[in-house]
């Protein structure tokens, strides 16, 4: 498959797919729980409370990685796993561009200052599950 169609594919999975796996470094040992994620051209984006210990692990360590993909059928579905690099982003127009009202439940609306992003630029993406395919990586 070629690199441009491989990243068509990623695409197309990323947009199916909100709900995944982060996992950040805490204390030299992975650290994983469910988020949720928005692309915008390759590169994602996942709120989250400023003040959480998620954001104390980014900035100690940026080294993150992502599953994506992996919810519907069971061990037939195709997913993601990329690894990359995650910084904060206080971004207003981000902030109003992903608003969604059952955020509500942890902020007080866009412009709350404990509403922030994870943003997570890929360095590597590879392609699993792919219809008996061996992995396959995307290269950016």
């Amino acid at each position: 498959m070629s690199q441009q169609d491989l990243k068509k594919e990623v695409v197309e999975i990323l947009s199916n797919h909100r709900t995944g796996v982060l996992s950040s470094v805490e204390n030299n040992k992975p650290h994983s729980r469910y988020m949720t994620f928005y692309n915008e051209d390759l590169t994602l984006f996942t709120p989250t409370q400023a003040d959480t210990e998620k954001i104390e692990e980014i900035e100690k360590n940026p080294a993150v990685s992502v599953l994506l993909g992996y919810e519907d059928k069971g061990q037939s579905d195709t997913y993601v796993e990329i690894a990359g690099t995650s910084t904060i982003n206080n971004s207003e127009q981000l902030k109003k561009q992903f608003w969604d009202e059952s955020f509500n439940k942890w902020f007080d609306g866009p412009e709350d200052p404990n509403y922030v992003f994870l943003q997570i630029q890929p360095e590597t993406v590879r392609i699993l599950n792919n219809q008996g395919e061996p992995p396959q990586e995307l290269h950016l």
